[in-house]
C-alpha cells in the first residue's frame, strides 16, 4: 500500500471506532472528555478524507486501486456515521434508508464500468454530495453534544440544532439522489462510446 492508501485505511479504522465511542454505557457517553474524544475522531476521519487524495497528488501515487478504496472508505465512514445519528433519533431512518440504496447502486454502476476497463473516479457531484454529508454531520454533532452536555444556559441551542441538522441531512439526501443520476448519465456515455482500438 502507498501511503495514501494507508490514510485512506485509517479511516476505516475510525468509523467502528466512532460507533463504539458514540455509544459508550453509562454516564461517561456524557462526559466532557468522552465527548472531546467523539469529536477528534470524527474530524480524523474527516481530515482523512482529503487528504489521502493530497498525498496521492503531491507524491504521484494516484492509482486504479486508490481510486475504489478511497470512495469505499468514504461510504463506511459516512454510513456509520448516519447509522450512529439515525439510532440516536437525530436523522429519520427514511432518508438514511435512501442513502444506503444510493451507495449500493453506486456500487453496482462502478462494477458496470469496470466491465468496460474504465475506472470512474470521484466526480463534482460525488464531491459536492460529500461537502453536504459533513456539513450535517458536523451540525448533529454540536446537537448531540449540547444534548448530552445538558449545559443550562445554552440549552435552548439543543432543539435548533436537531431541526438544523435534519433539514442539512435533507440536503445533503438531495444531493446524493443528484449525483446518483450523474454517475448513471457518465456511465450511459461509456457505454455508447466506441471501442478503443487495439493496437498490432
Amino acid at each position: 500500500m502507498t501511503l495514501a492508501d494507508r490514510i485512506t485505511l485509517l479511516r476505516i479504522i475510525l468509523a467502528p471506532a466512532f460507533f463504539a465511542l458514540f455509544f459508550a454505557r453509562g454516564d461517561v457517553s456524557g462526559a466532557i472528555w468522552m465527548i472531546a474524544l467523539l469529536w477528534a475522531v470524527f474530524l480524523a476521519a474527516e481530515i482523512t478524507d482529503g487528504l489521502d487524495g493530497m498525498v496521492a497528488r503531491r507524491l504521484n501515487q494516484a492509482s486504479d486501486f486508490g481510486r475504489l478504496f478511497d470512495p469505499f472508505a468514504d461510504t463506511l465512514v459516512q454510513v456509520t456515521f448516519f447509522l450512529c445519528f439515525v439510532l440516536a433519533g437525530v436523522f429519520p431512518a427514511a432518508l438514511f434508508l435512501v442513502v444506503v440504496y444510493r451507495e449500493f447502486g453506486i456500487l453496482f454502476v462502478r462494477n458496470l464500468m469496470l466491465q468496460k476497463g474504465v475506472t470512474m473516479g470521484a466526480r463534482i457531484s460525488g464531491k459536492a454530495k460529500t461537502v453536504a454529508y459533513i456539513v450535517a454531520c458536523s451540525v448533529a454533532m454540536v446537537y448531540v453534544s449540547l444534548f448530552r452536555l445538558a449545559i443550562q444556559p445554552i440549552a435552548f441551542l439543543t432543539p435548533i440544532f436537531r431541526v438544523a441538522a435534519v433539514a442539512v441531512f435533507a440536503v445533503s439526501v438531495a444531493f446524493s439522489v443528484a449525483s446518483f443520476f450523474d454517475y448513471v448519465l457518465v456511465y450511459r456515455s461509456a457505454q455508447k462510446a466506441p471501442p478503443a482500438a487495439k493496437s498490432g
